[in-house]
């Protein structure tokens, strides 16, 4: 069995801001306060947070959209990668951002509160500077 979930937030910044910022190493690694190596090429590897977690860029749609193949060192060697799609809307000044992360191994369900612990949180922080 598969785990699912959908979540949202409102980030003070454009869509265009925060896709550029989520794609590129120094920018994600300043907006979430940890380490990244991230760029804007489909088919490209990333990892972020110093590691823990790993993927590829599935398709990109600058300002738009975000897919992954996504995993963290806590999925088993036998777990398939997860799928990370990113949703950017404006909305006012800002973006509507939508995260839906699929095809999580059982114990997936643990990362709905890290996204908003570790990316939404510190994210609203880093424009609201």
């Amino acid at each position: 069995m598969t785990v699912s979930f959908e979540i949202s937030t409102y980030i003070p910044a454009t869509p265009e801001e925060v896709y550029s910022t989520w794609m590129d190493s120094n920018g994600h690694g300043a907006m979430t306060g940890s380490p990244a190596r991230i760029e804007s090429i489909p088919g490209a590897s990333f990892d972020a947070w110093d590691g823990y977690i790993t993927g590829v860029n599935l398709e990109l749609e600058p300002g738009r959209r975000i897919l992954q193949s996504w995993r963290t060192d806590e999925f088993s060697p036998e777990e398939a990668d997860s799928r990370l799609e990113v949703l950017l809307e404006p909305e006012g000044d800002g973006t509507q951002l939508t995260l839906r992360h699929t095809q999580l191994p059982e114990h997936g369900q643990q990362y709905e509160d890290g996204w908003r612990e570790n990316y939404f949180e510190p994210m609203s922080e880093y424009y609201s500077r």
